[in-house]
């Protein structure tokens, strides 16, 4: 979403920080934002971050004395069933493929960024390349 989104849809419109003038179509996509975020911006992710781990959800599953009986990953559906076992196995095995595939696509494109500048590689921008 952090590299796709911005791209498709835009920017939000006015000042990620007024004090310091900076709007958000001032902060580019990818890695390179790392570095123009103000440290207080990331304070404050950090902080938001924090919260939502600390406060946690307050449902039965928060009690860890409850955790013998519950299954991680049950939200009482399902959603890859199969009434033949090979079957469910089948699709089981698929969707972890899948989860990897997705992750390596991730991980090409951070670094393609790192290399070009650009997660849709430019590989022009790409001078210090040992094949040239």
């Amino acid at each position: 979403m952090g590299y796709i989104t911005p791209e498709v849809v835009g920017k939000f419109p006015g000042f990620l920080s007024p004090s310091a003038g900076l709007k958000f179509a001032d902060i580019p996509n990818g890695l390179a934002s790392v570095s123009k975020i103000p440290a207080l911006g990331w304070g404050q992710m950090v902080a938001y971050a924090g919260y939502c781990e600390l406060s946690g959800p307050q449902t039965r599953a928060a009690n860890t004395a409850d955790y013998a009986d519950i299954v991680p990953g049950d939200y009482g559906f399902k959603v890859l069933t199969s009434s033949n076992p090979q079957q469910l196995t089948s699709k089981l095995n698929a969707e972890i493929a899948n989860g990897r595939l997705a992750m390596m696509a991730c991980l090409g494109m951070l670094f393609q960024d790192g290399l070009t500048g650009s997660a849709w590689g430019d590989w022009a921008l790409f001078t210090a390349s040992p094949l040239r």
